[in-house]
C-alpha cells in the first residue's frame, strides 16, 4: 500500500484559495497554519463538519461534463479537478467530488483512505436492488482514532457532516426534519450472511421509515480502481448520468444546511426545511444554460454548450 506522502497533494497557495473559494470562516482557516490545533480531537471534528458544509454548499454535485463538452469524459486527476473546481467554479460527480476532498484532506494532513460504495437502486426510485461499486467515499482516522466517513458527492440525500463508524452511534440531524444514520450490517443480496458493510441510510422526518442510500466497505481502494469505477460511470448506456443532466447544491444558513437547489433534466427546484419550490422548467438549452449560471454559478464555454448537440439529453423546445 502506498503511504499517504506518495499520493498527489494541494500546496499551501491552492489550499488558500480553496478556502477563499468555498469561504471558510477565517478561524478555521488559521487552524491550517497551527496543525497541532488542527488535529488536536477538540478542533478535529469541528473543523472536518465545517469544512464538509462549506464545500457542498458551494462545489455542486453534478454531471455537465458528459454533456456539455466535445469528449464527454470524465477525468480523476488532481491537478484537474482544482483547475476545474476552483479555478472555474464547477463541481462533479461523485469520484470527482470525493477524489478532490480526499486530496484537500491530505494535503492538511489528516489521515485519509478512500472506500468504494454500492449504492441502492432504491435511492434512485427503481426498487430495492445494488448496484455495483460506482461510489466512493472517504474515511478519516482522528488522534483519538475514532473513524469518520465523509462524502461530498451523493446530492440533496447524501451526508451533510462527518458520520461516525461506530455501530452505538445515535442518528444525527440532516437537512429539517429529515435525519441520517449509519448502521452496519450484511445486505439482502449477499450469499454469505457473515459479510458486514456500513450502510448510509436516510428518511424525510422521524415518522418516515429509514431508506438505505448506499453501502461501502472499509477496505480501501486504489486510484486504479476508480479509473474502472468511473470509466463505467461516465460511459456506459446503462449509467443514469449518460442519459440525464443533473445539478445539485447545499443551501447553508450560518453553519447550518437548511435546504437544496436542484436541476434535475429540465425542471430547477429549492426545497428548504422539508418544503418544495418549482423555480423554473426549462423548455430550451438556452433556457438550461441560463438557469445553470443563475442558480448555480455554472457557466459554460461556447464551445461546451455546442457539446450537447445531437445527445439524448439535448433540450429541442
Amino acid at each position: 500500500m502506498a503511504p499517504q506522502s506518495a499520493r498527489p497533494t494541494y500546496v499551501p497557495s491552492q489550499l488558500s484559495a480553496y478556502f477563499k473559494h468555498i469561504s471558510l470562516p477565517e478561524d478555521s482557516q488559521d487552524l491550517f497554519h497551527a496543525p497541532a490545533k488542527l488535529h488536536h480531537p477538540d478542533n478535529a471534528l469541528k473543523f472536518l463538519t465545517r469544512l464538509q458544509r462549506h464545500q457542498i454548499a458551494t462545489v455542486p454535485f453534478e454531471n455537465l461534463q458528459l454533456h456539455y463538452s466535445r469528449d464527454h469524459t470524465i477525468s480523476l486527476d488532481p491537478g484537474y479537478l482544482f483547475n476545474k473546481i476552483v479555478g472555474r467554479g464547477h463541481g462533479g460527480y461523485c469520484m470527482e467530488n470525493n477524489c478532490f476532498f480526499g486530496t484537500i484532506l491530505r494535503s492538511l494532513g489528516f489521515n485519509v483512505c478512500s472506500a468504494g460504495a454500492r449504492v441502492n437502486t432504491a435511492a434512485g426510485g427503481t426498487g430495492d436492488g445494488w448496484e455495483g461499486w460506482s461510489h466512493m467515499v472517504n474515511i478519516v482516522t482522528l488522534s483519538s482514532g475514532e473513524k469518520y466517513m465523509l462524502d461530498v458527492g451523493f446530492g440533496g440525500n447524501g451526508p451533510i457532516q462527518p458520520l461516525l463508524l461506530d455501530l452505538s452511534a445515535a442518528h444525527t440531524q440532516h437537512i429539517p426534519p429529515a435525519e441520517a444514520r449509519l448502521v452496519h450490517g450484511n445486505i439482502a443480496h449477499n450469499t454469505d450472511p457473515n459479510q458486514m458493510l456500513w450502510q448510509y441510510q436516510h428518511r424525510n422526518d422521524p415518522q418516515t421509515e429509514w431508506q438505505t442510500m448506499y453501502c461501502f466497505t472499509e477496505l480501501e481502494f486504489l486510484p486504479e480502481d476508480y479509473e474502472i469505477m468511473n470509466f463505467w460511470t461516465s460511459q456506459s448506456r446503462k449509467s443514469w448520468f449518460t442519459h440525464q443532466v443533473v445539478a445539485v447544491k447545499m443551501i447553508l444558513e450560518g453553519e447550518e444546511v437548511v435546504g437544496t437547489l436542484v436541476l434535475d433534466g429540465r425542471d430547477v427546484k429549492r426545497r428548504v426545511k422539508g418544503k418544495t419550490e418549482y423555480l423554473r422548467t426549462c423548455k430550451t438549452e438556452e433556457e438550461r444554460v441560463q438557469a445553470l449560471e443563475d442558480v448555480f454559478g455554472l457557466r459554460l464555454t461556447d464551445e461546451e454548450r455546442r457539446g450537447i448537440r445531437g445527445m439524448v439529453t439535448e433540450l429541442k423546445g
